[in-house]
């Protein structure tokens, strides 16, 4: 996989329903056609993302059929909707066995061989915090869960639920949030929860190139006493899971990537216990609430947490972008994030412009495709696959004013260097226009040309433009990447 990878995330059952209708069968994940695959491959795509593969909880499913909540989302896009057409969670995991439905595990190894042929880089979802609430360990060993035994919990006896034996087994959670009822919560210090869960991680390693990692930061030693201190005390083990496992799984399969879905500030203590990419959350939320400067200022951290950070402007969990920034702001920061060092991942859905996000419960994604938003996706995507943006030498360009407005504080702007190339990105992050003025290492003279890669228009390098820089005109959030001899 190259530095700096493209990730396609992909809600496997929603897709495949998509193709159904449009070819009139059904596909086994063997089956979809090769012409999509290829379509990803020419759009830069390194990894595809397959979310929700695994066999799925049917009591995850009649729960969310008969969640309001879920009901209450969906029914906003769509009144009408069927409740059949609702489905398990793919975090409430029944089984680590690929879903009969989508062909089992033979046809996710064809699958894999397929895209592994092509270049491309297979994931797939692991959930360490929790299990669904009747996956046949929570009947055959609770002692891997927390659990109060057959006496109801004294306190938050709304976290738990119990078994068919009568055990009461607390739901997982996120400490700052209710429970998520169709799960049960494991135990991670009981080790052999950390034994069994390490077998399951290495049963998905051998059926893929990556895993995400789904709230990797609730196994954490520390976190895990916090949320749970009532029921299993604060004495830390010595070892975290994520150490011991990543180390395991690396001794077998040493090109493996880990993801990890982690916030609160422990993205930097999840990469320094192996983890390749964790979740840039941070950037995310100031693109969509703050200003160019705060943008600035967190671009400046670190170049090792930079490359080690997955950058994302929409995922199965936010809002889909066009509705979240609106549609030029949505464009101008996938633009961002896919002309910055670490890993860039977009939805499938988000790059057909889908203009809203359902429930990951709920299968129907009959939207209609943007052609304007999946045009500008293909031409950003091809410029952003060009190898000074994955091989080259990435850094922050200072911009100055061109004229007495203030605007050119709206312009972010960096560039890439690979041997005697340069690109550089100028972004008006701002609703207004933006004028500045930027000075360039070029090389100028007689038959030097830049090229603005959006429009493809090729502009002279004179000397004087080499020397003194020239100025930039954009619109509001307009984009322009220009590249250039050095």
């Amino acid at each position: 996989m190259r530095t700096n990878p493209h990730i396609l995330e992909i809600n496997t059952r929603a897709w495949l329903d998509r193709l159904q209708t449009k070819h009139e069968r059904r596909f086994l994940l063997d089956e979809i056609p090769d012409q999509y695959w290829q379509m990803f491959k020419e759009r830069g795509f390194d990894a595809v993302w397959l979310m929700g593969v695994w066999t799925p909880s049917p009591k995850a499913a009649e729960i969310a059929r008969t969640n309001p909540d879920v009901q209450q989302q969906i029914r906003q896009v769509v009144p009408d909707f069927d409740p059949q057409d609702i489905i398990a969670s793919p975090y409430a995991i029944y089984k680590y066995e690929p879903a009969a439905d989508l062909g089992g595990e033979e046809s996710l190894k064809k699958l894999r061989a397929k895209l592994n042929a092509m270049g491309i880089a297979l994931f797939l979802d692991f959930v360490a915090n929790h299990t669904a609430l009747d996956c046949p360990a929570v009947t055959s060993d609770p002692d891997l869960y927390i659990n109060t035994g057959k006496e109801a919990p004294r306190v938050h006896k709304d976290w738990f639920f119990q078994n068919p034996n009568g055990i009461w087994i607390a739901h997982g959670r996120d400490p700052y949030f209710a429970p998520w009822t169709d799960t049960a919560q494991l135990n991670y210090f009981n080790p052999r929860t950390k034994e069994v869960m390490l077998g399951h991680l290495l049963k998905v390693a051998d059926l893929c190139d990556g895993v995400r990692c789904d709230m990797a930061m609730l196994t954490l030693n520390k976190v895990h006493r916090d949320t749970w201190w009532e029921f299993i005390g604060g004495n830390l083990p010595k070892e975290e899971f994520w150490s011991v496992a990543l180390e395991k799984v690396h001794e077998k399969h040493p090109e493996f990537t880990f993801i990890a879905e982690v916030y609160w500030g422990l993205e930097w203590e999840i990469q320094e216990m192996g983890f390749d990419y964790t979740y840039d959350k941070v950037l995310y939320d100031r693109l969509r609430f703050s200003t160019p400067e705060n943008i600035k200022g967190h671009l400046g951290a670190e170049h090792l947490f930079q490359m080690r950070s997955i950058r994302f402007t929409a995922n199965h969990d936010e809002e889909e972008s066009l509705k979240a920034f609106g549609r030029e702001k949505s464009l101008a920061a996938t633009t961002l994030i896919a002309t910055l060092p670490g890993a860039r991942m977009i939805h499938l859905f988000q790059m057909m412009g889908r203009p809203v996000r359902l429930p990951i419960q709920y299968v129907k994604e009959s939207f209609a495709e943007d052609k304007w938003v999946r045009d500008y996706y293909d031409k950003l995507l091809k410029i952003a696959s060009q190898p000074a943006f994955h091989g080259g030498q990435w850094s922050l360009t200072e911009v100055s004013a061109c004229g007495a407005d203030g605007s050119w504080r709206n312009v972010l702007a960096w560039t890439w260097k690979q041997m005697n190339t340069a690109s550089t990105v100028l972004i008006n992050y701002s609703d207004r226009p933006a004028t500045c003025h930027v000075k360039l290492r070029m090389a100028g003279g007689e038959g030097e040309q830049m090229k603005e890669e959006f429009s493809e228009q090729l502009f002279p390098v004179t000397a004087e433009v080499a020397q003194k820089g020239f100025g930039v005109s954009l619109k509001p959030f307009e984009s322009k990447i220009f590249t250039y001899a050095i």
